[in-house]
């Protein structure tokens, strides 16, 4: 509180007031639509506090978070040396964003990122994933003077109008054109990549190494021969690690499980921000940033308000340092491939399990068409009322029965997506599958809450057409 009494700003006085109003606040003066959603499926929780994989509510009750808040808390909630760099670059009071000089953390934390991107020069320093990734549609575009970019079916990369471009999901782009002129190949097909650079208009093509609706894997191979095609045609590669990036996959980068891959452009940002400020990054070939600022008068062709805070920069490099201390990244991959292979094993095990896909810590979990009678009528109804519908009745009673957040991995998919903060380890992995495991047998049982849920869904699905 300060001097002036009760008029004074004091932020827990505040949330001790007006926290209980939350939902109500969302509901009257924000997208009124999530607080409608997150009461529809039980999600309307009040957590209170969060550290690492965990929050906790009022009552003390533990959460295990294996969604780090769509892949941003890569090393979980409030790390202890991420915290500290930000308090230490408040009390520095630096003289940021001045716009007019050239503070040392933006080089800094460039040079480690380049550290680890040995075949990339410079970075751009935005405050997003989707500005990441608009970035690189305008490099590429002005580096090779082509007009359009490939993108992939079902990709995701970003909701801003450029990045909305290339984004795959028909359903986030109705209703938002025009849109520029850009155009999808299957991920993995070859002969469509071809096909359209032969048409000498194609400046890029921007692929996440592994998607994240879906988790779907490039094909082996896809990677290098389209790099090869692009180059030959004098267009560039442009790699979208916003989630894949900074060892979720169990590689500091996607793109580096195919070896001989060297992206020109590749844009990262949520886990880069240690879950505290805005960042999103653009690491590009020297070739490239030369050509973009190439004289004094371009010098503010492409710039961020907030772009290279100093904020940004020090949260920034306070993940890198933990990653390499703390090995983060082999990690990911040791635990990755233990929750996977747990999961796995369960394929046979239950018929509504269809397969367990992914790599390190970015895991699918399929659900497919039972064979018995009466599981497969219960599927259909499902699946005429909206598809998805079966993963949503997953992810429930993992929330309300085992304190476990997930969620689906994009609409009408049932698929559940596992991005967990990256530095679980095998307590968290036998706390997942055995509540998993309980949530099949009772799928597979053929009655019980879960398909009293069902019948639910499809009542909210059918009302909503």
């Amino acid at each position: 509180m300060t001097d002036g009494g009760p008029k004074g700003f004091d932020l827990g006085r505040l949330l001790a007031e007006r926290g209980g109003e939350r939902y109500e606040l969302h509901a009257r003066h924000l997208n009124h639509q999530l607080p409608r959603m997150l009461h529809t499926i039980g999600f309307d929780k009040v957590y209170e506090r969060a550290e690492g994989a965990y929050f906790w509510d009022a009552e003390g009750q533990d959460y295990l978070d294996m969604l780090a808040g769509f892949g941003v808390m890569g090393l979980g909630r409030h790390h202890p040396v991420v915290r500290r760099a930000l308090h230490d670059v408040l009390d520095a009071q630096l003289a940021d964003l001045t716009r007019f000089d050239c503070q040392p953390l933006p080089g800094l934390l460039a040079e480690k990122l380049l550290g680890h991107s040995p075949h990339l020069d410079r970075v751009f320093f935005g405050n997003s994933g989707t500005e990441a990734v608009e970035t690189a549609l305008k490099f590429a575009r002005y580096a090779t003077g082509k007009p359009r970019v490939l993108y992939c079916d079902h990709a995701f990369h970003g909701l801003t109008t450029g990045s909305l471009s290339v984004n795959g999901e028909r359903d986030f782009r109705d209703g938002f054109a025009p849109l520029l002129p850009d155009t999808p190949i299957a991920l993995g097909d070859l002969d469509g990549l071809r096909r359209e650079l032969k048409r000498g208009d194609v400046a890029a093509l921007v692929v996440e190494p592994i998607q994240g609706k879906g988790v779907h894997a490039a094909p082996p191979g896809f990677l290098y021969e389209a790099q090869e095609l692009l180059h030959r045609h004098k267009a560039l590669l442009i790699a979208d690690e916003v989630q894949t990036g900074l060892g979720r996959t169990g590689d500091f980068y996607a793109y580096q499980h195919e070896e001989g891959v060297e992206p020109d452009l590749v844009c990262v940002a949520k886990a880069l921000s240690g879950g505290y400020v805005p960042v999103g990054a653009t690491l590009g070939k020297e070739w490239i940033f030369r050509k973009v600022y190439s004289s004094m008068d371009r010098v503010l062709v492409h710039s961020a308000s907030f772009g290279s805070n100093a904020q940004a920069m020090a949260a920034g490099l306070a993940v890198l340092t933990v990653m390499e201390d703390e090995e983060i990244v082999a990690g990911a991959r040791r635990t990755g491939d233990l929750l996977r292979e747990r999961l796995a094993a369960l394929v046979d095990r239950y018929e509504l399990l269809h397969e367990v896909r992914g790599r390190g810590l970015m895991i699918g979990i399929e659900f497919g068409r039972p064979s018995s009678l009466k599981l497969r009528s219960r599927w259909t109804m499902l699946q005429a009322a909206r598809k998805g519908l079966f993963a949503q009745m997953v992810v429930v009673p993992l929330l309300q029965k085992h304190r476990i957040l997930t969620q689906v991995s994009g609409d009408h998919l049932e698929v559940i997506k596992l991005i967990p903060p990256l530095i679980i380890g095998e307590p968290e992995v036998d706390r997942f599958v055995t509540a998993f495991t309980e949530v099949m047998d009772d799928a597979h049982s053929g009655g019980g809450l879960m398909w009293d849920f069902g019948r639910t869904l499809v009542k909210q699905a059918v009302a909503n057409r």
